[in-house]
């Protein structure tokens, strides 16, 4: 199909996320991935510096990925997971067992992030009706954070700052506890913070099933960072008021902040765990809940007799295939050593911008850059920029930032570095100097 009958088909019947129809600019027609390179319609050669939403770390077309998907597709694409099960689902069951802090040991495959979340809390929820607490069904959160678009993530995303505040008064009424500390601040105020929190768990903690956190990074709420003592001492607290600690992953999971999973840097479990996004490489979409042995026979001896869900395409066996080939891939891999070395470099790149009037902070964790401004990002100008220096991103609220691929090499992150100094230059009004 010849770009411009796709673009007019995209204008007349497309709705694209997060925006009203007409769209207010139209979106670039991708031709092809490979790589780190997304090609578009216009010749344009981009670095996604996005990984497709945070997704595709080893890349686009990966002969090893490829080849698992191939592979599966000759057996079968897909097959109910009500009384059946296949070689995929029970290995990559296997794999995130071993891979994910014990005591989890339990694997309900879901569809995508936000619908692993409604699991998590449905989880929570049926624990405590099964132990004859059904008046324990509200959840606690802190501000900033963000868990999906579906009603129960929405309802534990952040009630202000976040994209959900017009459904006040039809999603469930939650806790709110203040945003956690920044990163940098002393230990002192994680201290004061903590035991905030506790008084905040006692006031509550009879009507809770349970406290969902992004552990050390908050994702699309705001790309904060904290400190993994909070998780540490969140840990504590849920134990101390008997409620249950579940923990959003489905950003940071599998190697995204330079350990496998967020709560790695804590050394501390959750009793719930929610991973998604790089679950298959970007491949395919496919999410996971995890949970422990003593939490699944609660719940399979309550009144339902189990757990009240069941989507379509849970254990997809492509999906499951691919991810099995991703997380083989991390463990061929020093993808540590990789992560680490994206963090520095994007560092260095971006350092010049500290300096720069409009810019309130940048800061790295991983492989994740972002340029915090004091304004809200100029959408166009950003991404055009950006763009012009051969690099994809996709700016929001008043943040540039970057979560490229596991496989970029220094010189593509050089380009990255100068793509995002663009950005954010163009957004802020002044001139672009790329070789800054």
């Amino acid at each position: 199909m010849e770009p411009t009958r796709i673009s007019a088909i995209d204008a007349g019947h497309v709705w694209h996320p997060y925006g009203g129809f007409p769209a207010t600019t139209a979106p670039r027609v991708v031709t092809d991935c490979s790589g780190v390179h997304i090609r578009t319609a216009d010749g344009a050669e981009l670095i996604d510096a996005m990984s497709s939403w945070w997704a595709a770390i080893h890349g686009y077309r990966h002969p090893r990925l490829d080849a698992a998907l191939t592979d599966q597709s000759r057996r079968m694409s897909h097959v109910m997971f009500g009384g059946l099960t296949h070689a995929p689902a029970a290995g990559l069951a296997e794999r995130l067992v071993a891979l994910t802090p014990e005591p989890l040991s339990k694997v309900f495959f879901a569809d995508s992030g936000s619908v692993s979340v409604e699991v998590a809390v449905k989880m929570a929820i049926q624990y405590w009706r099964s132990r004859g607490r059904p008046e324990r069904t509200r959840m606690l959160t802190w501000r900033g954070g963000y868990h999906g678009d579906t009603f129960a993530p929405m309802s534990v995303c952040d009630p202000e700052g976040g994209m959900h505040a017009m459904w006040r008064g039809v999603i469930a009424d939650q806790v709110f506890a203040p945003a956690p500390p920044d990163h940098r601040e002393p230990a002192s105020a994680v201290e004061q913070y903590l035991r905030s929190l506790d008084e905040t768990l006692a006031e509550h903690a009879d009507r809770l099933a349970g406290v969902i956190v992004e552990p050390v990074v908050q994702g699309a709420g705001g790309m904060r960072f904290h400190s993994p003592d909070l998780v540490r001492g969140l840990r504590e607290l849920c134990d101390r008021h008997d409620v249950l600690l579940i923990c959003d992953e489905i950003a940071t999971g599998f190697g995204r902040t330079g350990r496998m999973f967020a709560v790695d840097h804590a050394g501390v479990s959750p009793d719930i765990m929610c991973v998604g996004k790089a679950l298959t490489g970007g491949y395919l979409t496919l999410a996971a809940t995890l949970t422990t042995d003593e939490i699944a026979a609660v719940i399979s001896a309550g009144e339902a007799g189990g757990l009240a869900h069941g989507p379509t395409f849970m254990a997809n066996p492509l999906a499951c295939a691919v991810a099995c080939a991703s997380l083989d891939l991390l463990a061929d891999s020093p993808w540590f050593r990789r992560v680490d070395a994206i963090g520095a470099r994007l560092r260095g790149g971006l350092a010049p911008l500290a300096q720069t009037p409009g810019v309130v902070d940048v800061r790295t964790l991983g492989a994740i850059a972002v340029v915090q401004l004091d304004r809200e990002v100029d959408m166009v100008a950003a991404t055009d920029a950006a763009v012009a220096a051969g690099v994809w991103i996709r700016p929001f609220r008043n943040l540039v930032y970057a979560m490229p691929p596991f496989i970029i090499d220094d010189e593509q992150l050089d380009t990255v570095a100068a793509g995002m100094r663009a950005a954010v230059h163009a957004s802020l009004g002044a001139v672009a100097d790329v070789a800054s």
